[in-house]
């Protein structure tokens, strides 16, 4: 075969092709070699010298699918309603078919032709496209095209409402709808308007056929439906069955939805029966929120939850429901503690709150971030309560900072190392609710302190692995300080070793075992003792030996002894019938060598002799007599300076080995409120040195952001009071580093 054109019998090659036409739309029988012979006509036609016989090509296959489409028209039009659809459904399957063989049929004339002369990108970007009557589409597209404007818009009216009328049985649970036919039905309403066909960026591409002819009705008619039967619904049930059922019939409208229609209509016919079940009725809902909350409905809850997620507002009414009442539920926890037991009553109570709503939020809520950040919310409140009427700081830093004193140093009550890991980890999740992190820092660091110097940790194992869980929630920053403790010791332990040789190599004896932690001042929160005092003479060699040692290793430091909290090991036996090795104070063992040569005291003679004031005297005194080595003359409670005090002759003790703790382990009130004070001072510091390197770069700043820059630099450390960082600011204008500018009155510029 030639494919070179040639002169063609128009008339003669279209009543062969238009025969084959007809046996291809109406599914016939067509052998292959008629089949592969019209797509050479189709080309002959289309190449045909001198002229192409495009257009008549074009235009008679045109009057010929009408003129079919017309046939099938008159025959729908005489079906009985009954069977309307499923005649309808099988015409589409067939011509629809038939359509798509005869796309290929005319494949040439589709590629050579149709496509090129469509409008590319930019004639329809700058506007040359016109959509002309006698524009040529593609054969498949026409072929549809026909299907919708000869069929579809004259028959549309009796389909849609047979399509409704089928879809309500279905609602109503009819087992006789015809399912396939119904989605078939609605699927040609789509396929008619194909966006395969269509032109790139042409506006008419979207499904609007589909959407004009049906979706509109059926989303009246679904609103419709569901608005009567939520009216019957709260007519006869309550409100957390109202809810079981709405879900069930959301369940099942979005299962018919797959079922039947296209997949742009999913999420609008969702949006209506929402608006019908629950949008319409969100007062009633809202209004059982606090019953539910209250009582722990969990169910409810999460009906409650799945039926307001798609409504904002209706969800962060929820949200602060729950958020209020785990604040009541925490501060009703937190109302009564023990003071004696109130670091542990704290933390345990805490964490119970925030596991138990953290699983409801986790299981009913399913992790939502809203609700993630309300618990936040709620636990943040809770923690950081400050009670009316006491100090402004809370007790919650310095509660949880005790209560990590607790797990860590030696006692009676013996955890595992794993139980005091997994209490340590949840202890991290309440200090990361703090707002004042710098009490805490500075409490924790005192017991830390204290724990260090007097041995009394129960693994350092778990000491360091607290303070990397600090570290890794506050930054290397925060526990600086306690890593330069951990440090000290260590160095401690190696200079002790060379203090022990050089008294070897030197044939010195001290005549005690004596050994030092060397601590540096910065890094140790640890105060002199205000109170003078009298080494006793047992220690006073061993003093002078290292003084004179350790200036030989480290020329230009400076030692301060803090006796306070030195302790000692003494084997008392010579009164006693039995042998007992004791662990004391210094300031304990200062006052019970006074009794070497005599049995009995006065309290000013005990006072000019260890130079002891009044506060310590009394306290280290106190513990003698609390652990019954001396007794008071008169067995009178009360201190006064003629008070007689004397040694115990007849002491008896079942341990032979224990500690004299009294005086080191209590935290007087004193010392609690000197920390705050402490950290109040520290505070201002911070904020005048921000204050100073906000302006060092900024130069110029208006008075509002230099406060909230301010307060972006405190954030995660503490939370300041706009009056305390006026009073800083205050306080660097009197010091020259910044100035208020003479154009305006809340403008500061700095001063270098």
């Amino acid at each position: 075969m030639s494919l070179k054109p040639r002169a063609v019998d128009f008339d003669k090659t279209w009543s062969g092709l238009k025969s084959t036409i007809q046996g291809v739309v109406t599914l016939s029988k067509v052998n292959r070699t008629e089949w592969n012979d019209r797509f050479t006509d189709v080309y002959t036609l289309c190449v045909a010298s001198p002229e192409p016989y495009t257009n008549q090509l074009y235009q008679q296959t045109r009057q010929f699918l009408i003129e079919h489409v017309q046939q099938l028209l008159a025959q729908i039009q005489e079906e009985e309603k009954s069977g309307l659809l499923r005649r309808y459904h099988e015409m589409w399957l067939k011509y629809s078919q038939g359509v798509d063989f005869l796309n290929k049929l005319y494949s040439y004339l589709n590629q050579q032709h149709v496509k090129k002369g469509k409008c590319t990108e930019a004639d329809l970007t700058y506007g040359i496209f016109t959509d002309s009557p006698t524009r040529m589409i593609e054969m498949g597209e026409l072929g549809l095209e026909l299907w919708r404007t000869e069929m579809l818009e004259k028959v549309q009216q009796s389909l849609v409402d047979l399509v409704l009328e089928g879809i309500r049985k279905d609602r109503q649970g009819t087992t006789s709808v015809q399912t396939t036919v119904i989605n078939g039905v609605i699927n040609s309403f789509v396929l008619v308007e194909d966006p395969k066909f269509k032109l790139p960026g042409d506006p008419s591409s979207s499904i609007t056929f589909y959407e004009r002819a049906f979706e509109e009705r059926f989303l009246k008619d679904t609103a419709l439906y569901y608005h009567q039967e939520a009216n019957k619904l709260i007519s006869t049930s309550s409100v957390s069955e109202y809810m079981d059922r709405v879900i069930h019939k959301l369940n099942e409208e979005d299962m018919r939805a797959r079922r039947y229609l296209h997949p742009s209509s999913y999420t609008k016919v969702e949006a209506e029966c929402h608006k019908c079940l629950v949008a319409d009725h969100l007062p009633m809902l809202i209004g059982e929120c606090s019953n539910m909350v209250e009582g722990d409905r969990r169910k409810d809850l999460a009906d409650m939850y799945c039926l307001l997620k798609p409504l904002p507002p209706g969800l962060s009414v929820l949200a602060d429901t729950y958020e209020s009442f785990i604040k009541r539920v925490g501060l009703t926890a937190l109302s009564n503690l023990k003071p004696d037991t109130a670091h542990l009553d704290f933390v345990e109570n805490v964490i119970i709150v925030h596991k138990k709503y953290k699983e409801i939020v986790s299981s009913v809520f399913k992790s939502d971030q809203l609700f993630l950040s309300t618990l936040d919310k709620a636990c943040t409140s809770i923690i950081n309560h400050k009670v009316p009427g006491q100090r402004s700081t809370c007790r919650s830093p310095e509660l949880l900072a005790k209560y990590c004193d607790t797990l860590l140093k030696k006692s009676t009550k013996c955890y595992s190392e794993l139980e005091v890991d997994e209490k340590l980890g949840q202890s991290i999740v309440i200090f990361k609710y703090i707002d004042d992190k710098d009490i805490f820092q500075k409490f924790y660091a005192r017991n830390l302190a204290r724990r260090l110097i007097h041995s009394l940790s129960h693994s350092m194992d778990s000491e360091e692995g607290m303070i990397n869980r600090l570290k890794a929630a506050c930054g290397y920053e925060f526990t600086n300080k306690l890593h330069r403790m951990f440090t000290d010791v260590s160095l401690s332990q190696g200079l002790c070793q060379k203090f022990i040789t050089h008294i070897a190599m030197n044939n010195l004896s001290l005549g005690l075992n004596f050994s030092m932690l060397v601590l540096q001042a910065g890094a140790w929160p640890l105060q002199q003792n205000s109170s003078p005092f009298a080494v006793p003479q047992v220690l006073e060699k061993s003093v002078s030996c290292f003084e004179a040692f350790y200036g030989k290793q480290f020329s230009g430091r400076k030692l301060t002894w803090l006796h306070h909290l030195s302790t000692i090991e003494v084997k008392v036996s010579t009164y006693l019938k039995k042998t007992y090795f004791i662990t004391m104070q210094t300031f304990q063992l200062a006052i019970l060598l006074q009794f070497e040569f005599t049995d009995e005291l006065t309290l000013q003679e005990l006072a000019e002799a260890t130079l002891l004031n009044e506060d310590q005297l009394g306290r280290h005194i106190t513990s003698l007599v609390e652990c019954k080595l001396v007794e008071i003359h008169g067995n009178t409670q009360e201190l006064f300076p003629d008070a007689v005090v004397k040694l115990n002759k007849e002491y008896v003790n079942k341990r032979s080995k224990f500690r004299i703790s009294g005086a080191v382990q209590k935290e007087t009130p004193q010392e609690v409120e000197q920390t705050h004070v402490s950290v109040e001072e520290d505070r201002k510091i911070f904020m005048q040195a921000a204050i100073v390197r906000i302006m060092k770069s900024r130069k110029v700043i208006k008075h509002n952001i230099l406060l909230q820059e301010v307060l972006a630099l405190s954030d995660g450390r503490f939370c300041p009071t706009i009056s305390l960082i006026k009073k800083c600011i205050e306080t660097l204008i009197e010091r020259q580093y910044l100035e208020r500018t003479s154009n305006s009155t809340d403008e500061y510029s700095y001063v270098a």
